[in-house]
């Protein structure tokens, strides 16, 4: 399969998408274009694709004449997430209750096979796969549409946890027993597990 190159304003997205993934650059943290420029050695219109990128993702926020900023998560955001979540989850464990989804399962052994000093950004990217991959396995369009626009707060929520999971051998065991739970059957037992799962507290 041939590489796709990958534009300047890509490159630059993607390191400071890591960045803000990692708990590198923590919530508020201001991104002056100028000071972006001279650290990566970039032309500032490059600096202003690449943070729109991120804009656009829900990882920064941008106001009229201010520098981008690393978006804030607050508890009550939380709180208001999970309130979301949970019936969207309720009804992909619903839909799959009894049946084994392969793509999840792949996600959960590229967690476990991190390095123990990989990035925590790297880390939310296979969570994210993980629930990504029940949510499309249901089938629903709309679903997944929904469940999208959940994203970015998500990810943000899930930076929050790094000091929690500080032995990621637990956070594997939590989806493992989650997709086991599933998986088995039936769905009571999968939809209660689901419930459990996402009575997490992120970390406050």
């Amino acid at each position: 399969m041939p590489f796709r190159p990958v534009s300047t304003v890509d490159a630059l997205a993607g390191a400071l998408r890591t960045r803000v993934l990692s708990g590198d650059l923590v919530p508020g943290t201001s991104l002056p274009e100028q000071e972006i420029a001279a650290t990566y050695g970039v032309a500032r219109p490059t600096v202003r694709e690449a943070l729109a990128v991120l804009v656009h993702e829900g990882l920064l926020r941008r106001e009229r004449n201010r520098s981008a900023q690393v978006r804030l998560v607050t508890a009550e955001d939380l709180d208001d997430l999970m309130y979301v979540r949970r019936p969207l989850e309720d009804l992909m464990a619903k839909a799959l209750a009894g049946q084994r989804v392969q793509e999840a399962e792949t996600a959960l052994a590229r967690l476990a096979a991190l390095a123990e000093q990989a990035p925590w950004s790297e880390v939310v990217a296979e969570h994210m796969a993980l629930h990504q991959a029940l949510i499309e396995a249901v089938g629903s369009p709309r679903l997944e549409r929904l469940y999208s626009t959940l994203a970015a707060e998500t990810q943000l929520g899930v930076v929050r946890l790094r000091k929690v999971y500080q032995d990621r051998d637990i956070l594997v065991r939590e989806h493992q027993d989650l997709l086991n739970a599933i998986a088995e059957g039936p769905e009571a037992a999968a939809r209660a597990a689901v419930a459990h799962h996402l009575s997490h507290t992120w970390g406050t």
